[in-house]
């Protein structure tokens, strides 16, 4: 009888390359995970920092039509001559306060030439909104005689 031939112990089995490569698998899904999260996110604040921007220069644009003379007293603002524009996003007047002597009123009495209005950015994918509160008082001209 021949001996059998020597066998090595050395090797992988079939069950240790399944386990081996299902613990590459999970790590591998969780570092994209990670990365896709990292871009997101980076995305996201990229747009909150653009539509922020924008309000602001926004309401700097709505502040120079009224010293222009286009103040809009006790209506629903629109101030339609601060034009401006960023592709991507959409800006609007969400709500306007007037001053009444005391406090800010959401509906206009007596127009005492103080007004204050929120301008507010949305990216057009709804990432990002963006708000601003612009305080606006008419300018005294020497032709207008509530001044």
């Amino acid at each position: 009888m021949t001996p059998a031939p020597d066998r090595s112990e050395a090797g992988e089995t079939l069950l240790e390359l399944l386990i081996a490569v299902t613990i590459m698998g999970i790590a591998l899904v969780a570092i994209v995970g990670g990365l896709v999260t990292t871009i997101l996110i980076s995305d996201v604040h990229r747009k909150q920092a653009v539509a922020g921007a924008f309000a602001r220069d926004y309401g700097a644009a709505i502040q120079n039509v009224v010293a222009a003379g286009g103040y809009q007293p006790c209506n629903a603002p629109t101030y339609a001559g601060a034009v401006l524009g960023t592709p991507g996003y959409t800006k609007s007047i969400t709500g306007s306060w007037y001053w009444n002597g005391s406090s800010w009123q959401a509906t206009c009495g007596t127009d005492t030439g103080l007004q204050k209005v929120r301008v507010q950015v949305r990216s057009t994918d709804g990432r990002a909104v963006e708000s601003v509160d612009v305080v606006l008082r008419k300018p005294c001209r020497i032709s207008d005689p509530s001044c």
